[in-house]
């Protein structure tokens, strides 16, 4: 099955006040993603996304990983895989060089199911569960207005939505507004807007005042005062804090039976991240901003988290997920899959949720699944009871609308056999 071309699509942003007429809940979402489809000799068509720096990524897709795999068996994942790492760690990389490598090997293992007849959880080993549950990260889009219920006094009441619906987990991040902001060094408090919201990017901040931790912890308690244990609690970090910061807000948090403290702190120093798990009783959560398995070994063999949570289309593919799901599996610990990304990035790692024996649980945004996502793929998710479903379908069970590529702002570029003859 010969690589014989390889696609690229991301789109270029609306004006922000266009923008804000047509939806002024959330942000622009469709601009930061970039589709890959790998094209064989076969017909058979492979799909695979990432998110942040799209037009950064098609350039690399293009220019140093198409003429490395056209003309070459698109069965041979694990060889790919290597091969472009080994490129482009030449110069070093883990940022947008394994975004790019990660789109491309999501798509090679939807070749892979598509040529043999079966769902990716089928080639990666067979299923290990038939449904893996949800929690919500509560951000807004379309109909739900998530975030500013949170933030803004309806904590309680969200909560019950999300139970209403038979969601029974969420992720909130009640500290970041306290934090110092991208708009320093004159006003630190202030919000920074970038792609048309608040960006949850800043600097760490070295001290929150009780009456700030007192009100972030409100939040929460207004949740457990709505809907007691009936929902469990995760909370998103976003690296905005020191040690000592990060072990105040850990510690007041204990009372609340909190599900899991996500990435309350850079992750450049795992020291760090072992002297907080020695302070508090809370699960530490370390997420997306690691790559590859290389990334999460000192993570994991040092006892600096209890729940490992790569994101498929940033760190390395399924190829390398299911890699570092093994590594946290030897230490008995759980994995679930970061995703506020895109549908194709939660579809494939919901195989990979299905297949490994130490999943835990999948992130999800119910605004996106009943949102932007169907304008992007044919088929929507199946989200029921609180768990998501896959069909049994050949490789990732879906693939782009054909009217994405005629839609305003489309940027499609493509390298062909012919094309790389003219290098």
């Amino acid at each position: 099955m010969k690589i014989t071309k390889i696609e690229t699509v991301w789109f270029e942003a609306l004006p922000q006040a266009e923008w804000a007429k047509l939806n002024p809940k959330a942000r622009q979402a469709l601009p930061n993603n970039l589709w890959v489809r790998i094209h064989t000799d076969k017909g058979l068509i492979g799909l695979g996304e990432t998110y942040y720096l799209p037009r950064a990524v098609a350039a690399i897709v293009h220019d140093i990983f198409a003429p490395l795999l056209i003309g070459r068996d698109a069965r041979d994942i694990e060889n790919h895989w290597s091969n472009m790492a080994a490129l482009v760690n030449f110069c070093g990389a883990n940022g947008a060089e394994m975004r790019a490598i990660s789109a491309i090997d999501v798509a090679l293992w939807d070749l892979a199911g598509q040529n043999a007849g079966e769902p990716i959880y089928t080639m990666l080993g067979g299923r290990s569960r038939d449904r893996i549950k949800v929690y919500n990260t509560c951000v807004g889009y379309g109909k739900y207005d998530d975030l500013n219920a949170w933030l803004k006094g309806r904590a309680g009441e969200l909560a019950q939505s999300l139970v209403d619906q038979g969601i029974t987990a969420m992720k909130i991040w009640p500290f970041d507004q306290f934090g110092p902001t991208l708009s320093g060094p004159v006003d630190t408090r202030k919000p920074m807007v970038i792609w048309g919201a608040e960006t949850a990017a800043g600097p760490l901040g070295h001290n929150i005042s009780n009456d700030d931790l007192a009100a972030g912890i409100k939040i929460v308690a207004d949740i457990r005062a709505a809907v007691g244990d009936r929902m469990a609690i995760a909370i998103e970090g976003h690296a905005r804090w020191d040690l000592p910061a990060s072990t105040k807000i850990a510690r007041a948090l204990e009372p609340y039976d909190i599900l899991w403290l996500e990435e309350i702190m850079p992750p450049d120093n795992v020291e760090s991240y072992v002297r907080l798990k020695q302070a508090t009783t809370i699960p530490i959560c370390q997420s997306e901003r690691v790559f590859t398995r290389f990334g999460y070994r000192p993570w994991i063999e040092r006892g600096a988290a209890d729940i490992i949570m790569p994101d498929l289309s940033w760190g390395g593919g399924l190829t390398e997920g299911r890699k570092i799901a093994a590594m946290a599996d030897t230490y008995m610990l759980p994995v679930t899959c970061h995703d506020t990304i895109g549908p194709v990035a939660l579809w494939a790692a919901t195989h990979l949720m299905h297949h490994i024996p130490n999943g835990l649980i999948m992130e999800t945004v119910r605004g996106y699944i009943d949102g932007w996502y169907d304008d992007v793929v044919t088929d929507r998710i199946e989200v029921r009871d609180g768990h998501l479903h896959l069909p049994d379908r050949p490789g990732l069970g879906t693939k782009l609308r054909e009217d994405l590529f005629t839609r305003p702002g489309a940027r499609i570029e493509t390298t062909t056999e012919e094309s790389l003859k003219r290098w």
